[in-house]
């Protein structure tokens, strides 16, 4: 911890300083009842050790939310206030992102913000009005540095849906599936899959990261560290060892699909079917469209409808073998139809934002752009890469660097991407419209991640509208923790 953070713990009105008891287990899906000292809460959230099983013989040790994982589902009413007490039960002062919503600085989960820490051994009572409506996520959003039991590769994940105002209903059964892997370990190197993400390298991009990483190893720099990890799941179970999704012929199926991961892009194929796209990070898109493959980027939410018409036991899992054999995947079952689960890989395809963005037109103008180039120190930090917004890293000592905006202007920030790695920006507080991906101008598709492809370009666009500091950063957590990120202040 820094003096920094010692000094917000210190500065914390908390509910109750002692210890509190072990994990109460309490769906999240009903409002939880506080004691009679604290008064009722609607929701209780608790962090602390457990286990996870994720198959007979394979028990992984990390943290959670209510003793299981995912965390539970919440589920809000857009507009409508609601009060969450959040227990820390660790050692370790804590952190709960409320990912993708409009929600205060202070309440949002994010220390750079100014959000207060959740004490170790104490409590910290929420109070916000949820929305937008759609498919969000609650998360750990504390750092890592490198230190795997941390942060956002532990178990501290969960599914928010708010509950539009008026929901069309348009399926017959809804379908959470959370995708996380377990047991990180660290290696120098390895190589991203680029080939699913539409778009072509920029030339110069190419050539200014490959001659920065080549001069790196030629001075006898090793590749800097990744993490790769030995088990996997669906909804905290490897393939085979979960309940299976269960389904009629004829039903409309709308599965949320959330990559809890810290580090990894996903994907998820059903053999025999097509998803059709309807909502991505619970917005919903101008031109829904009919994919084999969903590609999701970390933190990334799709939501897609399924047509139920092609019986059997099928296995609805990862496009890699070898991680979808080591446990992502789970079993979709029709009814009346039993036997061994069947996987058939899908034809190559190609994941592309603008076939979910309005056609025609072009975005609204903006009232000021700001241009970042993205690189990668290789290995610069005692092995770990460092990665610098137009030359510079964040320092989470300053809270360096902040860029002011004025409140209700429209900003375009714009990415070129020197290094091979796929980034999957962020920005708290704010919902953003993608205006240039994949070479080509874009409007409508509204996000709060997106994926920016090795050596690529993108631009996204957002109107400040939320008063105070957010953070933007890359959602990978070794990516963030060492660098990349910065603060808006709005004012």
């Amino acid at each position: 911890m820094t003096r920094r953070d010692v000094l917000k713990v210190g500065g914390l009105a908390v509910l109750g300083g002692g210890g509190v008891g072990a994990a109460s287990g309490c769906s999240g899906a009903e409002p939880a009842a506080r004691s009679a000292a604290f008064g009722k809460a609607d929701y209780e959230v608790r962090i602390g050790a457990g286990r996870v099983e994720l198959a007979p013989g394979t028990v992984v040790s990390t943290t959670t939310y209510n003793g299981q994982f995912p965390g539970p589902l919440l589920r809000f009413t857009e507009g409508r206030p609601v009060v969450v007490d959040v227990h820390n039960d660790t050692g370790t002062p804590e952190l709960l992102h409320w990912h993708g919503q409009f929600v205060p600085a202070e309440v949002d989960g994010a220390s750079e913000e100014g959000t207060p820490l959740i004490p170790a051994h104490g409590v910290r009572r929420l109070s916000f009005t949820p929305g937008p409506a759609g498919f969000r996520f609650y998360h750990t959003h504390v750092a890592a540095h490198g230190d795997l039991a941390r942060s956002t590769y532990t178990g501290q994940a969960g599914p928010v849906y708010i509950e539009p105002r008026a929901d069309p209903g348009a399926y017959d059964q809804e379908v959470f599936l959370t995708l996380k892997e377990f047991e990180p370990s660290l290696s120098h190197g390895g190589d991203m899959a680029q080939h699913f993400l539409a778009g072509s390298p920029v030339p110069d991009l190419k050539r200014r990261g490959e001659k920065a990483m080549a001069d790196s190893l030629a001075q006898g720099m090793p590749h800097g560290y990744e993490v790769g990890y030995r088990v996997f799941s669906v909804n905290g179970r490897k393939l085979g060892h979960g309940r299976p999704v269960k389904v009629r012929s004829g039903q409309r199926v709308l599965f949320h699909v959330l990559n809890a991961s810290a580090t990894e892009i996903r994907s998820l194929a059903l053999p025999g079917h097509t998803f059709k796209v309807v909502a991505l990070d619970g917005n919903p898109v101008p031109r829904p469209a009919d994919v084999p493959v969903l590609w999701i980027g970390t933190a990334e939410r799709v939501s897609a409808l399924v047509e139920m018409n092609h019986p059997g036991v099928w296995v609805l899992g990862d496009l890699s073998d070898d991680d979808r054999n080591n446990g992502m995947g789970t079993v979709v079952e029709y009814a009346g139809r039993g036997g061994t689960p069947q996987w058939t890989a899908p034809p190559d395809f190609i994941w592309d934002y603008r076939t979910f963005a309005r056609a025609g037109g072009t975005a609204q103008r903006p009232d000021r752009t700001f241009d970042f180039l993205v690189e990668k120190r290789n290995a610069a930090a005692k092995g770990f890469n460092i990665w610098t917004l137009n030359g510079v890293p964040f320092s989470m000592d300053t809270d360096k660097p902040v860029l002011d905006v004025e409140h209700g202007k429209r900003y375009r920030l714009r990415f070129r991407n020197a290094t091979d790695d796929i980034h999957p920006l962020h920005l708290h507080r704010h919902t953003f419209e993608v205006t240039h991906v994949a070479g080509t101008p874009t409007h409508g598709l509204r996000k709060d991640v997106v994926m920016l492809g090795g050596y690529q370009s993108l631009d996204f666009d957002f109107t400040a509208d939320q008063p105070g500091l957010s953070l933007f950063h890359c959602h990978q957590q070794l990516h963030m923790d060492f660098g990349f990120m910065l603060l808006l202040r709005c004012t």
